[in-house]
């Protein structure tokens, strides 16, 4: 899954794709390197940033989105408002992933299931201002895996079919530091809920933590560390900022592992 943020002040790659012309550009050239799905976020959901409103998000994401569906990739959009949900479903996006796990909208979990489309739930606390304030754990794998599965039974019972439902561990999200590599070590107890998982650790913080790296876009080295450990302990999708990479390192390790 690749990462097109349509926003100005996402964490790291902020401003690069506010124009329609570069997004399309940049969301085609992720799916020719190798991206099986192209998510496209209008709200930037780094940590202490501000809500923006569902039309703002709208006119930022539903142009490119309709771009790239028009030109055949599969798209998601990465949103925690039900009407950009619907107005993105009707653009062409197959996919919605919700950093809120369809919490944030009461209008969010009818509409996912009505469409019958997959969804991404992901595990976060809080909201993105508040979001660091709520990492504290007595056992954070345990009660990421309780709080995630309780997410599940809120969208069954809404009516989304098991099968269309991946999963989220929110790398970053609410978490801090060695809590993310609790939660990465700890992704088989995840993945024991029966669900895909979904794993974004591209350029976070927490790596940058490790390394000594400042800046996001200085640690591609230690994102494809991390997205390798995380596919060897039971990650199905990767979200990244640095596609072509990513395959390559895929590539090279899925035919030494399966040889």
């Amino acid at each position: 899954m690749g990462i097109l943020n349509v926003t100005p002040d996402s964490f790291s790659d902020g401003g690069r794709h506010s124009d329609l012309a570069r997004a399309v550009r940049a969301g085609l050239a992720m799916a020719q390197a190798g991206a099986d799905i192209i998510d496209v976020g209008g709200e930037s959901t780094r940590p202490g940033a501000y809500p923006i409103s569902p039309s703002l998000e709208q006119a930022r994401v539903i142009p490119v989105i309709r771009e790239l569906a028009s030109a055949g990739l599969r798209v998601s959009v990465d949103t925690r408002n039900a009407a950009t949900m619907r107005a993105a479903l009707d653009a062409g996006a197959t996919v919605v992933n919700d950093i809120s796990a369809l919490a944030h909208d009461p209008e969010a979990p009818p509409l996912v299931a009505s469409r019958g489309c997959p969804v991404v739930l992901m595990h976060m606390r809080g909201t993105p201002q508040t979001m660091s304030s709520a990492a504290r754990y007595a056992d954070v794998i345990a009660e990421v895996r309780r709080e995630l599965a309780e997410r599940v039974e809120a969208a069954l019972l809404a009516g989304t079919a098991p099968e269309q439902i991946c999963l989220d561990p929110g790398i970053g999200f609410a978490k801090a530091g060695k809590q993310n590599e609790a939660l990465l070590r700890g992704l088989g107890t995840l993945a024991e809920l029966g669900f895909p998982l979904l794993v974004g650790v591209s350029r976070k913080r927490f790596i940058g933590r490790l390394t000594a790296i400042e800046l996001p876009s200085g640690r591609l080295a230690g994102s494809l560390a991390a997205g390798l450990f995380a596919l060897s302990h039971g990650a199905s999708i990767l979200r990244v900022h640095d596609v072509p990479e990513t395959v390559q390192a895929i590539r090279v390790w899925h035919a030494l592992a399966s040889a």
